[in-house]
């Protein structure tokens, strides 16, 4: 059994060629991404024994899904084979003043189609030590809302530490529930909340008037924001808040802070990241940097530093998955931001 889970979809991913809008030309590239899958895959990268939960057709789209994860060394024995289909998105890559753009098609995929019997939370736990699901899963049907909730009490029930993106995708939630209503409630059996500059207001309704859309930081309002999320979730051990100033859609500063119980206030060192080659992906490879900082090292600021680091390697690189080392990672935290040839 895996020691470290994520819960969650993974989609199949359809690219414009480079920076084309879409149908620019007839062809898509088709790769696999996901947050929760995203994370599983950067774990096992990192070395650790990591493992999928999700539920995928039983059709050659969802066998192929499941290759790719094993192609990283993920554990899927706890994929479901149920429903019709896997979710889709479109992304669309933007270039200085264009944005990016995301399109989903991801109604009535399995995972969002799933009822709870599918999964034997005691035996998927067995042997556990970590859990990680996002605010995505639960935007997606009332039933995966659901599913999302038994998962994240079962884990806490059978002692695993519990992590969560909060993620908020307004374009998902759809079914007449909003994300507070159901995110707030999910968050009380969370040990470690990780948020971008939005997602503690949109998807739990916590708010210190930080400007989610001028592109400017003022960490002390972030600091309050880490406290009032304490102080709200009193079992919430550590949140960690990714702070990124959008200069233009390839330029990009990246920076994050963190906030525990007993260490206090940190805050990481900030890269400056200009010709980024795929955002998509940043947040997950964040959380899942941090998952292993949390667990490799005993200082919680250099756990933040690696996990800044590993996010700001993953926009170098194409596609969801984050594919970096654990050594090309602490090179870039110990300064070596060069991008000089290694021979």
């Amino acid at each position: 059994m895996a020691e470290f889970l994520s819960f969650g979809e993974i989609m199949l991913r359809l690219k414009t060629p480079g920076y084309e809008r879409f149908f620019q030309s007839p062809a898509f590239e088709a790769t696999f991404g996901g947050g929760e899958a995203n994370v599983a895959v950067a774990l096992s990268n990192y070395g650790l024994d990591a493992g999928f939960v999700s539920a995928l057709p039983d059709n050659d789209i969802g066998e192929s899904a499941i290759a790719e994860l094993r192609k990283f060394g993920v554990d899927t024995q706890h994929v479901s084979r149920s429903g019709d289909r896997v979710g889709i998105y479109f992304l669309e890559t933007g270039a200085n003043q264009r944005p990016s753009k995301v399109v989903y098609d991801r109604a009535h995929s399995s995972i969002a189609m799933a009822g709870p019997d599918e999964f034997d939370w005691a035996a998927i736990f067995s042997g556990a030590k970590w859990l990680h699901i996002t605010g995505i899963t639960p935007a997606l049907s009332e039933s995966a809302a659901e599913l999302s909730m038994d998962c994240v009490k079962a884990a806490k029930a059978a002692g695993l530490t519990v992590s969560c993106d909060f993620n908020f995708r307004g374009k998902l939630w759809k079914y007449g529930k909003s994300a507070p209503e159901v995110m707030s409630e999910l968050v009380k059996h969370v040990h470690v909340g990780i948020a971008n500059e939005e997602d503690c207001q949109k998807s739990l309704g916590i708010s210190v008037d930080v400007d989610v859309e001028s592109g400017e930081l003022d960490t002390a309002k972030y600091e309050a924001l880490s406290q009032k999320v304490l102080d709200i979730y009193p079992e919430m051990e550590a949140i960690a808040i990714t702070l990124r100033e959008s200069l233009s859609a390839d330029r990009n500063n990246w920076s994050a802070c963190l906030r525990d119980r007993e260490g206090g206030f940190k805050l990481s060192r900030r890269y400056e990241m200009t010709d980024i080659v795929d955002r998509v992906g940043g947040g997950d490879s964040f959380a899942s940097a941090l998952i292993y900082g949390l667990n490799a090292y005993d200082d919680r600021q250099k756990s933040l530093e690696f996990a800044v680091a590993a996010s700001c390697l993953k926009h170098s690189i194409s596609g969801d998955f984050n594919r970096v080392s654990v050594p090309e990672v602490e090179k870039l935290m110990g300064g070596d931001g060069s991008g000089r040839v290694q021979r």
